[in-house]
Parts: C-alpha cells; structure tokens; sequence
C-alpha cells in the first residue's frame, strides 16, 4: 500500500500545463488517426490530488487528473485508487458537477447564446465505455475543449471496460472546468440496472473499498441529473439512443356536452413520434429508466434503435425503446427543421447481429439518408468490448465526429484505432456469461432495482 501524506490542507502543485500541446506527445488530427504507443513515465505524479482551496478548477489540475489517472492505471492496483483521489476530493468533484447537470434540461442547445459562432468548432464522441487511454487519446487528437471548441458526449462512460470511473470523473471535472463548452448526456448504461450487470459497481467497490456504498450512490446521484438529447445550431439532434414516442390523446366521450374539461386518454396501441416539447416535459430523475407507465420517452430516448423498415415499433430485442425506419427519421428531421441525427448505443457486437445495417468497424454507420438529411450511429470505443470470450477481437475502430461553421451539419468523421498495449487488468463482471449487447433484459431486475 502507498502512504500518503498526513493532513495535506494545500493542494500539490501540478507541473505548468495550459495547453494540450504539453500534454501526450503530438498526434495528428486526421480521418484515420493511429494513437502512437504508450509511454507512461516512470515518475510518481504528486499525490493524492487534492480539491483546490478556492474550489476553482484550472486546465492543470484537469491535465493533470488526466496524467495522474493514466500513471495510475499502469503502475498502481485498482484498490490504491483512494491514494489518488481521496474520497473528499471525489465528493466535492461530483457534488460540483450534480449541481451544474441538474440544472441543464432535458434537451440542451448549443447555440449563438450559448458561445456558438463562426470561429466554433463542435466535436460529438459516442460510447466510451471506460476505456481510459482510448478517450486520453481522443482528447488529445480532437483538441481539448475551450472557448472555441464544444463537446457533446453521447453517454456511455461506463460499463465493460475496466477504468469507468475514471472515464467519468475526469470528464465531470472538463464539465466543472467549462460548464457551457461540455455537454454530457446519459446512455443507457448510466443506469442502477446496467451499472450492476456490465461492471461499473464492483469496479467503484474494487477501487474505494469500504467507501465503495457511498462513491458509488454519489455516482448514481449524478447520473440522474444528465440530459437526454442536445441540438447543435438548431440543424442537429444527438441522444445515446435515437427517437422516442409520443403520447396520442383523444377526447373523452364525456368532453363533448359545454362546460365539460377535455379528458384525454392514451391509445395504448398507437406509435407516433414524440415532440421536442415532449421531450422537454419528461421527467427524467430515475436511477433506472421506466419501460412501462406514463413517462416511456427516457426509456425511448436511451435505448431505442434504428431500422431498414419503415414505421414505428417496439424494441423487443431489447425489451424496451423502439425501432424506427428512414422514413421516421425523414418525418423527424422536416417536422423540427434538422439537418443530422447522430446517436450511438451500438458498437460491433450489436451490429454483429444486424445485418440489414453496416458494421462497425470504423467507429461509424451512416444507417439513413433521406431527403432531409441524415442519421448516423458513432461509436467511439476502438477495440471493443475490451473483455472479449472470443479469441478473435472485433478489433473495430472508434471514431469521434467534428461539425464545422457556419452550418454545422456536415459530419467530419475521425476514426482512430485503439492505444495498445492497454495495462492488465482483471474485468470486473462475468463478460462471457452475460448477455450481449443489452439485449434480452431482465426487466423484472430492472423494476425491483429502481
């Protein structure tokens, strides 16, 4: 075990950082970008890394979480991982951030109010899936976010791979850091239900150890207050899913005599797309989302998934969301005026099973073209799932997408392949029993769990 160092009231000092150029050795930005091999320093990064007296966060100590949690993942055991970051400093970083997503509504706009201008840039990452060095890389290769260059996080951050809960505190830190250039949505494995199949919980009880109840309830906590969706420039819509439905009303027989209040009553059989005002409306505080009852449009939100056939379905590979065809998509995109949807949700061995859409061998499928635009499915996990039972790997690449001025609608998609070799490490969930790709929940789980 480490021995830290006792009552350490200041924070250490990091090394002067104030830029990405100081931070990985260069690496291009290109279509198809190959992270070069790792080279963790032999030097012990000053810890633990304590919260800043005046509670204000600086690009160093976010460059420098980052350093210290790639050193710590080649050269420390997991159970170290309070050395690294006391459980104070993990309540104050989560506690900063709950505040700051809780506030943001269910659908976020990255607009000219919010900082969006003809100097911008908006980079969009699908699933991450605690693959640390992997989203390292991608921060470098992108360019770190600032007063000219947005992200939107597609959800996803944890779950199967083994470093989640650094994957997500070092990006609560970029949200603390730059509020209003960070938008962080929720997937579907931020969630009590997914959290406890794919690994994140015995990783946060692995790690922190007796305080594992406590770290993990606070990321719970913070998972419920992450948006849904996001609209960029008012011509693109990201989710970690896709679409959701509507509610389709009808008036009460006994509405027609004067006076009477129109009671309206939901068709239990009908499918009609939902509304952005639908959207905005839905509750979405919920450790696990509803599959069933009034409030399905997070579920939707979250899990549903594209089709080659038309119309709109139910979801029953998955049990809950739903299925929408091009011409949903086409319906979507005129009704509100959008140009590109990009959802995620699907990486290679989901698309292993899909055969009426592409694979995902390069981090991205353009699954629709329609006369109003597009919809596109981004995966940003090279190399996944990093536990594979198979001895063949998909080997798949990531990739991230850039939208440029002055439309913003035009995906730049760059794939990246994954930074190997990763630091052994032991998986934290049964990956060659459990159920692949989300598919076939145990829904009943899921309600007794929320």
């Amino acid at each position: 075990m480490l021995a830290t160092s006792s009552g350490a009231a200041t924070p250490p000092q990091p090394p002067a950082q104030s830029s990405d150029e100081d931070f990985f050795s260069a690496a291009s930005t290109s279509s198809d970008s190959k992270p070069p091999s790792p080279t963790p320093s032999t030097v012990r990064p000053q810890i633990p890394i304590t919260w800043p007296e005046d509670g204000a966060l600086t690009v160093s100590w976010v460059t420098y979480l980052m350093q210290t949690f790639d050193w710590a993942s080649r050269a420390l055991p997991p159970s170290d991982f309070p050395f690294v970051l006391p459980v104070q400093t993990f309540d104050k970083l989560v506690l900063t951030a709950s505040k700051i997503l809780h506030k943001e509504p269910n659908c976020v706009r990255l607009d000219e109010s919010s900082g969006l201008d003809s100097e911008s840039r908006v980079v969009v990452v699908g699933d991450v899936h605690g693959q640390l060095h992997d989203v390292l890389f991608l921060l470098k290769d992108a360019g770190f976010p600032g007063d000219d260059r947005f992200f939107v996080f597609n959800g996803d951050y944890v779950d199967r791979g083994a470093w989640g809960l650094e994957v997500f505190l070092l990006l609560l830190a970029w949200k603390v850091l730059m509020p209003h250039r960070v938008y962080l949505l929720r997937g579907n494995h931020e969630s009590k239900y997914c959290t406890s199949v794919y690994g994140f919980e015995k990783e946060v009880s692995t790690k922190y150890g007796d305080s594992g109840k406590h770290v993990y309830r606070k990321c719970l906590g913070c998972f419920e207050g992450l948006p849904l969706a996001s609209i960029i420039a008012g011509k693109v819509y990201t989710a970690h899913g896709g679409l959701f439905r509507g509610a389709v009303t009808t008036p009460s027989k006994r509405a027609k005599k004067k006076n009477r209040k129109v009671v309206h009553t939901p068709e239990v059989n009908s499918l009609i797309l939902g509304s952005l005002e639908e959207l905005a409306k839905a509750r979405r505080s919920f450790l696990d989302p509803p599959w069933e009852g009034s409030n399905l449009i997070p579920g939707d939100v979250l899990w549903s998934d594209p089709s080659m056939s038309p119309g709109l379905s139910p979801n029953t590979e998955r049990g809950i969301g739903l299925l929408w065809g091009p011409d949903c998509t086409e319906e979507f995109l005129k009704k509100f005026n959008l140009k590109l949807i990009i959802r995620s949700h699907e990486g290679p061995d989901a698309r292993d099973k899909r055969h009426d859409l592409g694979g995902m061998d390069v981090g991205y499928t353009i699954d629709h073209i329609v006369d109003s635009g597009k919809l596109v499915t981004l995966f940003s996990a090279p190399d996944y799932p990093q536990f594979q039972a198979t001895v063949e790997r998909y080997r798949n690449k990531g990739a991230y997408i850039v939208l440029e001025p002055p439309q913003f609608e035009t995906p730049i998609f760059h794939s990246f392949e994954a930074v190997a070799p990763r630091p052994k490490v032991n998986p934290y969930y049964d990956f060659e029993d459990v159920i692949d790709s989300d598919e076939e929940l145990d829904l009943a789980s899921m309600v007794a769990g929320s």
